[in-house]
């Protein structure tokens, strides 16, 4: 069953959406979001890890009229870390600087900024808002990990192809239990155990992958470095 939200709630989240999200960009465009990221720099990364159904994880009440934090500063940040983690991939793999600028802007873009925006069904600010603390970790794994680990996994053989399917499966299994997380807080939102199916699918797949052989590092990385 598709998450609900519960009856008595009003829509005034929906009809904000549009003022929250002119008045979140032009914080960023202004510039104080990057000043707050490293004013702010411990406790969001600290909050992106969901230890427990707290005001350390996400908040359980409004505030501002609205469930999303209006700072940006954490988005900020995760799009500098990611932005720098893709160059070092680009070094390591790409011989050409244009080529590398896109894979930069297109990482940026498809990873990050646009699947976040996607994934905002309802109270978007907050949909994206929990995508990014859900970002967070996987991009410490998929990102971080992976790329000290990329010259073992995008070898040819079976162990490279397990190692690659788990960490590719703890990463995707362990963003959507965030989700779940983020989203179960919200008191008028019902049935969002529809958030972990995801890690169901994900468990099922994996085995499947590592018996034919697929290894997703060297899918992704032939995607954007096939030259080499």
């Amino acid at each position: 069953m598709l998450p609900t939200v519960s009856k008595g709630r009003s829509s005034s989240s929906t009809s904000r959406s549009n003022p929250m999200f002119v008045q979140y960009l032009r914080r960023i465009i202004k510039g104080s979001a990057i000043r707050a990221s490293f004013k702010l720099w411990g406790q969001p990364v600290k909050n992106s890890i969901f230890r427990s159904r707290s005001p350390g994880g996400f908040p359980l009440s409004e505030t501002k009229n609205q469930w999303a934090r209006d700072d940006p500063a954490f988005v900020v940040i995760c799009s500098l870390l990611l932005a720098v983690a893709t160059m070092a991939y680009c070094a390591a793999y790409d011989h050409s600087a244009g080529h590398s600028v896109f894979v930069v802007i297109s990482v940026l873009l498809f990873h990050f900024l646009i699947t976040g925006i996607l994934l905002g069904t309802f109270c978007w600010l907050y949909a994206f808002d929990v995508h990014c603390n859900s970002f967070f970790p996987m991009f410490v794994m998929l990102y971080v990990i992976h790329y000290f680990l990329s010259p073992l996994l995008v070898a040819h053989g079976f162990i490279p192809v397990l190692l690659s399917n788990l960490l590719f499966m703890v990463a995707a299994s362990y963003y959507h239990y965030l989700n779940f997380l983020g989203y179960d807080v919200l008191p008028f939102l019902e049935r969002t155990t529809f958030f972990l199916y995801p890690i169901g699918v994900v468990i099922v797949l994996s085995p499947i992958f590592i018996l034919i052989g697929f290894n997703p590092s060297r899918y992704f990385m032939n995607i954007y470095f096939s030259h080499r």
